[in-house]
């Protein structure tokens, strides 16, 4: 089978991200036959996750599958760290179900305002073990990113969001 026109859009060792699961790494692009059809597929490595996934070419961009950000786009979403926390004054359940939403989308702007606006200095109140959940997600999600785009370490990633979010003014 000759390669499809999909694949010229990744190659093996590129970082990409796929909405649902953050930053991963194509280790290759393999053929496999499912229910009686050849797939060519990309197989992606989460190294954090410890989890391998196999997405057909041809459903990648159909899934949101994307490769990583620009530099612009990352100065982007620090920027949105650095704005006001948004908090829709809706029911928890429901501005969890649009966190969630933000996060899976893969968007790293959307990320951003998810950790901008569940992030809690030591002053404010503790949060909930929900929304603790949702802001490690989206927090992690963000800092790998990052990490992939600068091509620093995750803890660099991390000290950086974190000096954006700590100076923050508290309003």
């Amino acid at each position: 089978m000759s390669r499809s026109k999909k694949t010229a859009e990744f190659s093996p060792n590129e970082y990409v991200v796929y909405p649902a699961h953050g930053v991963g790494q194509i280790v290759s692009i393999d053929e496999q036959e499912v229910a009686g059809l050849t797939l060519e597929m990309f197989v992606i490595q989460f190294e954090k996750d410890k989890m391998t996934l196999r997405v057909p070419t041809a459903k990648a961009t159909a899934v949101g599958m994307r490769a990583l950000s620009s530099a612009d786009i990352v100065e982007r979403a620090i920027a949105t760290l650095k704005g006001r926390a948004r908090v829709k004054r809706a029911m928890w359940s429901r501005r969890a179900q649009e966190y969630e939403q933000k996060i899976n989308s893969g968007d790293l702007i959307s990320i951003a305002e998810v950790v901008r606006d569940l992030h809690r200095n030591d002053d404010q109140r503790e949060q909930s073990y929900s929304e603790r959940q949702l802001y490690e997600a989206a927090l992690e999600r963000l800092t790998r990113e990052v990490a992939a785009v600068n091509g620093v370490e995750e803890v660099a990633a991390q000290e950086q969001v974190g000096s954006v979010l700590d100076g923050r003014v508290a309003a």
